[in-house]
């Protein structure tokens, strides 16, 4: 039987992580998990409850709640649930009983595509292929109001862009697990990449790490 293949993706928010995620999984059968939904989870749980963002307790309690099995993004896709979740993130305890969760996961036995802020560098370390994906935050801005804009929703790009700058300081800053590429993650820049060539340059790196795996 061959070896399960874990991928880790990592990047900042809209740098198309996601969507190579979904990518790569369908085209090497893996089982995929976008860990931001977790986060987006305990945040529209602590929203819902009108508990405070930072009440350290109940996100725990929210936290150990989440079920890997029935994360719809269509429910957590709110803006105001996105804003929260960077914010409930930066809870140690809640990093820490959501990442038990993800790293349950990437241990199932046919392998998985796993993205998000810090899984090649903590939830994943020894992940076969790591990939970091970023992009200028212009480029993501823009990115993120055509998604919006595609489900009939309006907004301003000046405040899309300055509000990805705010997530990017908090991923970025925070002092536990901090968004930054693993020193073994191939960068991937999609500022000037369409979908198809970020997937296509994102398979020839996992086709090359496979190919090694043979000559081992």
């Amino acid at each position: 039987m061959p070896l399960p293949l874990l991928i880790a993706i990592d990047g900042p928010a809209a740098s198309g992580k996601g969507t190579l995620a979904r990518r790569l999984a369908d085209y090497f059968h893996l089982a995929h998990l976008d860990t931001g939904l977790t986060y987006r989870a305990v945040a529209h749980e602590m929203l819902r409850r009108g508990w405070p963002l930072d009440d350290a307790e109940h996100a725990v309690d929210a936290a150990g709640q989440v079920d890997l099995t029935a994360l719809d993004k269509h429910a957590l896709s709110a803006h105001a649930v996105a804003d929260a979740a960077s914010k409930v993130a930066v809870i140690p305890e809640v990093r820490r009983v959501l990442v038990d969760k993800q790293r349950a996961f990437a241990a199932q036995e046919g392998g998985a595509v796993i993205d998000g802020r810090d899984i090649g560098t903590v939830v994943c370390p020894d992940a076969e292929v790591k990939l970091f994906v970023t992009a200028s935050a212009e480029v993501r801005a823009g990115r993120r109001l055509r998604d919006i804009e595609s489900r009939g929703g309006h907004a301003e790009l000046d405040e899309i862009l300055d509000d990805i700058r705010r997530r990017d300081e908090r991923d970025m800053g925070r002092a536990d697990s901090p968004l930054r590429p693993a020193t073994d993650a191939h960068l991937l820049d999609t500022s000037e990449m369409s979908i198809e060539a970020a997937f296509q340059a994102a398979r020839a790196i996992v086709d090359d790490a496979l190919a090694k795996r043979k000559q081992a």
